[in-house]
């Protein structure tokens, strides 16, 4: 009996994911995130990440979604402060709302408008690397 109630939970948690990924898949993400370049004084595309969207009350760490320019999800992005990684301090459950993850880019960054204070990129990114193209530029 427990098992036949298993499969129908499983699929329902399935199903709550793809709807998740569904609603960030796709220029304009759903509410609460909020387009970055109208929060503070950043351009509306940057090479290399995307146009970036974040929900304000996440702030710096994120979670960004970033999109080509194709207004499809291409990546997650999460900015974790350098002065926080440290044994004092974990960054647990880093959810990933675009759902299923193909590889990981790591790398400093000295700061930004916005997260001005030097910080580490975390890149959860949801298509394969060729895919990154679509933001290079």
């Amino acid at each position: 009996m427990k098992r036949l109630l298993l499969v129908p939970g499983l699929t329902l948690a399935s199903s709550l994911c793809a709807f998740a990924a569904e609603g960030v898949a796709t220029l304009p993400p759903a509410a609460p995130y909020q387009q970055v370049s109208k929060l503070v004084k950043l351009p509306n595309f940057l090479p290399g990440m995307g146009q970036l969207f974040v929900d304000p009350a996440t702030l710096p760490a994120g979670p960004f979604l970033a999109y080509g320019h194709d207004g499809k999800l291409v990546s997650t992005i999460y900015m974790l402060p350098t002065k926080d990684l440290n044994p004092e301090k974990s960054f647990d459950n880093l959810a990933a709302p675009g759902g299923n993850v193909d590889h990981v880019d790591i790398y400093y960054n000295a700061g930004h408008p916005g997260v001005e204070e030097p910080h580490v990129h975390l890149v959860l990114w949801h298509v394969a690397a060729a895919g990154e193209a679509s933001v290079a530029k």
